[in-house]
């Protein structure tokens, strides 16, 4: 931890096409090695085939709910006490709650082998948003960690 003063955090852009910070945060979580671009074709692909599958849904809306229902509300963190490290339950921050769904969306999506990282995307945003796969088991096993070890709940600080 950084006894200097706390970085600044700078407002986001919202993306050009849907003009929504969370596209873009999503497109940023994305990126590989600075490839903006790359990012946002792969983004916007995966929205374009969300809208083919689904005509009548907003795309927006079908992510915002996907990342509300992948969102964890409470996590462990190792605290060493005494010697000892305890995982210990904490609530999760709005701004880290949407950040580790995000994550866990694009890393489950391109953990799919075989199909292409728009596709991969677009299905795992989907099962998501109809609270079922990858991210969601994700965000129950850190809801179970967290359940499991609230005894320790009272070394937080």
């Amino acid at each position: 931890m950084s006894r200097r003063r706390q970085a600044v955090r700078r407002p986001m852009a919202e993306d050009p096409k849907y003009h929504s910070v969370l596209v873009t945060r999503l497109i940023n979580t994305v990126m590989k090695w600075g490839k903006k671009s790359t990012a946002q074709r792969i983004v916007y692909g995966a929205f374009d085939q969300i809208v083919a599958k689904n005509p009548q849904i907003n795309p927006l809306e079908v992510l915002q709910r996907a990342v509300d229902n992948a969102k964890p509300r409470i996590e462990t963190k190792a605290r060493r006490v005494g010697g000892a490290t305890y995982q210990v339950p904490l609530e999760v921050p709005p701004d880290r709650q949407i950040s580790l769904a995000m994550r866990w969306m694009v890393d489950f999506a391109d953990a799919r082998k075989g199909i292409a990282m728009r596709e991969a995307l677009a299905a795992e945003i989907m099962d998501a948003y109809q609270g079922q796969g990858n991210a969601i088991r994700k965000r129950d096993e850190v809801h179970r960690m967290a359940q499991a070890n609230k005894a320790f709940a009272h070394f937080r600080w």
